[in-house]
């Protein structure tokens, strides 16, 4: 504490004022008794300030330490005292500030974990068609293989490779949602239009599985974006076309409630199993009844979308009997 030159001078000043006190009291009274009260109420006052003092600095010492212990990653101390002044209010900022930090440092810790994670499922994803593309390559490189041979695996390899498009593709529209660059914009958007945009690329697949699709959408409407809404939709229609055998039916409706506008889409397909539903939504996952080509993308950039714009999703499923998707797009304000 005595480092400190403000304490230094502190404590000369004190020490020259009752000095020039007692000189003062022996000058006009020539009382020794006097001068001695004199003294001993200076010293008194003397040793109460320093004690003040030491314990000031003792609070600003494990102040000190606190903050070194945050810089070192411990947020898990507690300085919450309710006491009155301004070390307490500067105790009572640096407590926040340490909460604060301490929730930052979890979310950046998940948010590496689920980095981490992300990135092992994309180079998985990648990985095995990556590995078909080099066998059939080296296949296609043998001169004596037969013509018929041959077209079946450029045609894989047409296949495989539009998986990666549409792997990528997704996995660069998931970064723009995720980065908060995507603007949603609010326009009416009418239902019918909306399902036939998001139907229109996967009439030809649905055709070659014989499937029927039936829409009843009226002239319901809601407000959202177009586009984006369209792609989310596309995704459920997509993930109900694979799910669905050859002859099945989807069907898609549409209603205007009180408070919302439902898009239900429902297919006759095989199901999801109960251990299934509760992780349908999420990213890279894969169900038991999943095709080989699925990645588990689709539904979760649906969720994605659909809630960024005051909507969400439900599904109900029952194995063999087919599953629903019920989207609901609540009232907004253009």
């Amino acid at each position: 504490m005595f480092r400190n030159r403000e304490i230094r001078l502190g404590v000369f000043a004190h020490l020259a004022v009752t000095a020039a006190a007692a000189f003062f009291v022996r000058r006009v009274t020539n009382n020794t008794a006097g001068v001695l009260v004199c003294l001993a109420l200076g010293g008194a006052l003397l040793f109460l300030w320093l004690g003040l003092s030491s314990y000031r600095y003792r609070r600003l010492k494990e102040l000190s330490v606190y903050l070194k212990e945050i810089v070192g990653g411990n947020y898990r101390l507690d300085l919450l005292k309710n006491q009155e002044g301004e070390l307490s209010i500067l105790r009572s900022d640096i407590y926040k500030m340490t909460v604060n930090l301490r929730s930052q440092a979890e979310l950046l810790q998940r948010d590496k974990g689920y980095l981490a994670d992300t990135l092992s499922d994309i180079s998985h994803q990648l990985k095995t068609p990556m590995t078909s593309l080099m066998v059939m390559t080296e296949l296609l490189a043998d001169s004596h293989l037969p013509e018929e041979k041959r077209r079946q695996f450029a045609g894989r390899i047409h296949s495989q490779l539009e998986r990666m498009e549409w792997l990528i593709t997704s996995l660069l529209k998931m970064s723009r949602l995720d980065a908060g660059t995507v603007i949603f914009k609010k326009e009416t958007v009418r239902v019918r239009e909306l399902i036939e945009k998001a139907a229109e690329h996967l009439i030809i697949p649905m055709d070659m599985k014989q499937l029927t699709l039936t829409v009843e959408a009226g002239g319901a409407v809601f407000t959202g974006d177009r586009e984006w809404t369209a792609e989310g939709l596309a995704n459920i229609l997509k993930n109900c076309m694979e799910h669905t055998p050859e002859g099945g039916a989807i069907r898609v409706t549409a209603a205007e409630r009180n408070l919302y506008t439902e898009i239900c889409v429902s297919d006759t397909g095989e199901g999801i199993c109960e251990e299934d539903m509760p992780h349908i939504f999420e990213r890279f996952y894969r169900g038991k009844n999943a095709s080989t080509d699925s990645v588990g993308i689709g539904l979760a950039m649906a969720k994605y979308i659909f809630e960024r714009q005051s909507g969400m999703v439900e599904v109900s499923s029952e194995p063999g009997a087919g599953t629903t998707f019920r989207i609901r797009f609540y009232r907004q304000i253009i």
